[in-house]
């Protein structure tokens, strides 16, 4: 991707939502935590860096345990709603990380709700129009608002992330985690 130059901002907006169960990738990891976490953040450590940087959340990620454990899913017993939750409050927490440790980049968390796509489903009571205005008002804008880093939206409001989202503590502890799920550190 670098081959092609440096992006002004990157939307990470992929997500799998109540996989029936563990389904793996080639390298074995449960496809959710591979493709909502582990995906962005090895795309976030092989690029070249953006001056924005945008991760889609889920409100769900207040749900999560937080345990770093087993986030692959492979002791415990499958439950497709708590691995969505748990790798949504990975990606929370990445997004708030790199606003901590990169401060020259705007890094933000987006809730884009619970929006009538594919994954959402027909009985989605959310706006959609709202879900990507949020994305693309943060990738661009230069209101004071969207220049600011480690912010967790909704709508274009921000809101309070989960307590661990927050927490440098997990932060570090995450960024540990993922390395060695991945074999490359991002900080």
């Amino acid at each position: 991707m670098n081959d092609i130059g440096r992006m002004d901002a990157i939307i990470h907006n992929a997500g799998v939502y109540l996989e029936p169960s563990r389904s793996t990738t080639a390298e074995g990891h449960a496809k959710t935590l591979a493709v909502n976490t582990l995906a962005p953040y090895l795309l976030t450590a092989l690029i070249d860096r953006p001056d924005r940087l945008i991760y889609l959340s889920s409100g769900m990620h207040r749900g999560a345990t937080g345990s770093l454990r087993d986030i692959d899913w492979t002791e415990r017993r499958w439950n497709a709603s708590q691995a969505y939750s748990e790798s949504k409050l990975c990606l929370t927490a990445l997004a708030l990380t790199l606003a901590r440790a990169w401060p020259e980049v705007l890094s933000s968390a987006v809730d884009p709700g619970w929006v009538p796509t594919r994954m959402g489903g027909a009985g989605a009571t959310d706006d959609l129009e709202m879900g990507h205005l949020t994305q693309a008002w943060l990738a661009v804008s230069n209101d004071a608002a969207a220049t600011v880093s480690g912010g967790y939206w909704y709508h274009r409001q921000r809101q309070t992330p989960a307590p661990l989202a927050r927490d440098p503590a997990f932060q570090d502890q995450l960024m540990d985690r993922l390395a060695a799920l991945t074999g490359i550190a991002l900080l």
